[in-house]
This record gives C-alpha cells, sequence and structure tokens, in this order.
C-alpha cells in the first residue's frame, strides 16, 4: 500500500478542514434524525411499563458511551477514512476486514441512509395526503438521497458549516419541544399509573428489554459518525475523541428530557398504539399548528440526518477502494474539490434499492432497521474487540487517548452487545437471515474480485 494509506499515520490526499464545532456537529446530526420522533412508540409498546421504558433509553446511552471509550482511542491512533473499516484492517485478516465493509455498504450503513430518508418522506408527504402512499413515500426519499449526495460532491468546507447550522437547528428543537410539553405542568399520573408499571417480569422482561433496544440503538447509531471523516479532521487525536464525549452526552440528555415530555402529554398507553409521537404530542400541547410544527422540525432533523450520513458513509467505501477491497473506480478523489464523487453517487444508488426493497414490507421504517440491526452488532463486536487486539499486536504505539476502565469497560460493552445480538435474531430472525445473506455474497466478490496482494494486507506502523 502507499505511506499516505497507512492507518498509525496523519498524511492524507484528502483535505484537513473540520475542526472542534464541525466534528461535535457531526456527531449530533449524526445521531438525532428520525429515531428519537418515531423509535419511543415501539419501545412503549414492548416494554408496556416507564420504568422499562426509561431503562432502555438509559441502557443505550450507557451503552454507547461506553463504545465511545473505545473508539475514541481507535481513532486518535489511527486518524484514517473508514471509521470502523480502518480499525477493523489493522486488528484482524483481510477477509474480516472485507466483509465488515461489504456489510456496511449492503446493510447496514445505506440501510440506515434509507430509513431516515424514509422517514422524513412520510412526512413530507403526509402535508399533503392521508392513507397509504408507499410509492410516493419511496420515490421523494430517492430523490432526497441524489440531491443531498449531488450537494456532497462539491467539496468539505461547505459540508462543515452545513454541519453546524443543522446541529444548532436540532438542539433548539428538541428544547423547543421540551418546553413546550412542560408549559402547562407535569401529569405525574402519567407516570406513576398502574398501566405505566406494569410491564413484564422475570426473563420475560429482560427479552422485552433487548427486543426495545433494537429501536434504542438506531435512535443512538451514529454516535461515530466522525471517526469515518478523520481524514479531514484537524488534529483529530484532540478533536474526535472529544467531539465523541460531547456529542453524545448531550444527545442523551436531550433524548431524556423529550421521552419525558411524550409521556407527559400522551401517557404510556397512547404512546404504544403512536405512529408519531412528536406529532400526536404537540397536537395535544398546542393544536394543529404544533402538529405542523413538528412535522417540519422533524423533516429539518432527518434531511439534515441523512446529509450527514451521506457525507461521511461515503468515505469508508473510499477507503476500502483505496485497500482494493471494493470497486476500484470508489477510491477516486475529484481533482478540484477533493471529494470521493464515485463512492457518493455508489451509495446514493445501492440505497435506492433499499428504499424500493422497503415497499414490499407493511412497514418501511421498522422493516429496514430489523434488516440491518443482526449484522450491525456482529461487526460491532468485532470493532470493540480490536481495541484488545490492536493492545496485544501494537502495544508500543502512541496512543493519545486510553480507553477508560480499560479492561472492565471493553467487557460490558461486548457483553451488551452480544445480548443484544442474540435477542435480535430470536425476535427478527428472517430480517437477520435476509441481512446475513446479503453479507455472505461478498465472499463470492472477495474470492474472485480482489487482488491477491490485497488478500495479504497487513497493517504497517511505518
Amino acid at each position: 500500500m502507499e505511506n499516505n494509506n497507512q492507518p498509525f499515520q496523519e498524511k492524507t490526499e484528502l483535505q484537513r478542514q473540520l475542526g472542534l464545532p464541525e466534528t461535535l456537529s457531526i456527531v449530533i446530526n449524526r445521531i438525532i434524525g428520525s429515531g428519537i420522533f418515531r423509535t419511543p412508540a415501539p419501545i412503549m409498546l414492548i416494554t408496556a411499563s416507564v420504568s422499562m421504558f426509561y431503562g432502555v433509553w438509559v441502557l443505550g446511552g450507557v451503552a454507547t458511551i461506553l463504545g465511545a471509550l473505545c473508539y475514541a482511542e481507535l481513532v486518535a491512533m489511527m486518524p484514517k477514512a473508514g471509521g470502523p473499516y480502518v480499525f477493523l484492517k489493522a486488528a484482524f485478516p483481510p477477509v474480516v476486514t472485507f466483509l465488515r465493509g461489504w456489510a456496511m455498504f449492503f446493510v447496514s450503513e445505506t440501510g440506515a441512509i434509507a430509513a431516515v430518508a424514509l422517514f422524513f418522506s412520510e412526512n413530507a408527504v403526509s402535508l399533503f395526503h392521508t392513507g397509504p402512499a408507499k410509492y410516493p413515500v419511496a420515490l421523494i426519499a430517492i430523490a432526497v438521497v441524489f440531491m443531498l449526495t449531488l450537494f456532497n460532491s462539491y467539496g468539505i468546507k461547505l459540508s462543515g458549516t452545513l454541519q453546524n447550522i443543522f446541529g444548532l437547528a436540532k438542539i433548539a428543537i428538541l428544547v423547543l419541544i421540551v418546553a413546550t410539553a412542560f408549559s402547562s405542568g407535569i401529569n405525574t399520573a402519567n407516570f406513576s399509573s398502574e398501566a405505566a408499571t406494569a410491564g413484564p417480569s422475570g426473563w420475560a422482561a429482560v427479552i422485552a428489554i433487548f427486543t426495545a433496544m433494537r429501536y434504542s440503538f438506531f435512535a443512538y447509531s451514529g454516535w461515530e459518525g466522525a471517526t469515518y471523516v478523520a481524514e479531514e479532521v484537524k488534529n483529530p487525536s484532540r478533536n474526535l475523541p472529544l467531539s465523541l464525549f460531547g456529542g453524545i452526552g448531550i444527545v442523551m440528555l436531550l433524548y431524556l428530557l423529550i421521552n419525558s415530555a411524550y409521556i407527559n402529554l400522551l401517557g404510556p398507553a397512547k404512546m404504544g398504539t403512536s405512529t408519531s409521537v412528536a406529532v400526536d404530542s404537540m397536537q395535544i400541547a398546542i393544536g394543529s399548528a404544533g402538529a405542523l410544527f413538528v412535522i417540519i422540525a422533524i423533516m429539518v432533523n432527518t434531511f439534515s440526518n441523512v446529509n450527514t450520513q451521506i457525507f461521511v458513509k461515503s468515505r469508508t467505501w473510499f477507503a476500502m477502494s483505496r485497500d482494493q477491497l471494493f470497486f476500484r473506480p470508489l477510491s477516486k478523489v475529484h481533482p478540484r474539490y477533493k471529494t470521493p464523487n464515485y463512492s457518493l453517487y455508489a451509495q446514493a444508488v445501492w440505497a435506492s434499492v433499499l428504499i424500493l426493497f422497503s415497499t414490499t414490507a407493511k412497514s418501511n421504517y421498522e422493516a429496514v432497521i430489523d434488516y440491518f440491526s443482526f449484522t450491525s452488532s456482529v461487526f460491532n463486536v468485532l470493532t470493540f474487540a480490536s481495541v484488545f487486539v490492536l493492545r496485544m499486536k501494537y502495544p508500543d504505539i502512541a496512543r493519545p487517548y486510553k480507553t477508560f476502565g480499560y479492561p472492565i469497560t471493553l467487557i460490558i460493552v461486548i457483553l451488551i452487545q452480544l445480548t443484544f445480538m442474540i435477542v435480535t435474531l430470536i425476535t427478527a430472525f428472517i430480517p437477520s437471515l435476509l441481512g446475513i445473506a446479503l453479507t455472505a455474497t461478498g465472499l463470492i466478490y472477495y474470492k474472485f474480485y480482489v487482488p491477491e496482494e490485497s488478500k495479504q494486507l497487513k497493517s504497517s506502523m511505518s
């Protein structure tokens, strides 16, 4: 490999123009999207208990913070484009690295783009149409994906500025919803009634919590977004860890506040059956104007989230192609804008395929989440484990940040992920198998199209 591709060096052909405000905004924008406006309903329905409902959100937040502690060590020592792909490349054999990247492209990461684009489109259509509208929703979602892909092909500086604008707008919107929800006081009955505490118990409660965490994890997903663009961040060993901790902390606090706002207005029973808890909540608070405000707020949040996903995830396919582990044209950088445009457009095409596929399911949004959750969890376990592997392989490499509480932190986060993975396989068996099958197709490409020298790829500190 060329020298500037080595994982432990900061040298890059891309441009380092993103500072701490931009990387912090990327984390916030990447996390806050559709999840907090949609997933509280299925979580409440599954848990049927306010205490368990909060437990799911707190456990998801804690697991996210623990995961960030591990990622901070990895990205500070390897500030290269591609995020988890880079960490696995340094820790495991090339076939593992390849399958992670293949699964990210064909299952998890483009799946997340599709899910959020669909939710944006559902809300856009609801402004003008009531009743089923799967195909218009899908077409608008595809149009949004390609429009934002085009925008991101014109350079990093403008993208970074928009990250800051959207990040501040998202925080302001959520704070305004919370303030409105509690403006008339606290409805204590919604937090303490019998219906709010009648959830499952024993092993049924454990299954319920980890089933519901499929949606909690999705709402928190994207916290690692800044690591994908590590080659475009100034002073990455400092700014990337700070952006992870700061962004996740802000989002976790906002999530707990806004979920309390939903409960205060709707109560657990209405929450569990709501198709849009944010809209229903604000309609109760301030009438039809509130519902319209939330729909617009959701559209702003999800639009910016899709933009951030498209921006950061395209760097993974670029990094894979640069290592000759993916379709070769995707490694090309635009001579003027220094952006991986081939990677951007390939990503848009496959996300559109998944959007069209989702029209065959009863619920587009939940179908996409179920499809990629198990596969993501498998590779998440391997990525976290790479902290331990790399400490064994490269004990003397410079680590600007070391995982707090290691190895206890690492053990806890892996146990949470393993439990979630098993429960997801049980409760979403067919979608999980579909994700596994698409991942396995990568072995065919690996065998016949990946050059032999790339199959012997070894990380180098030189």
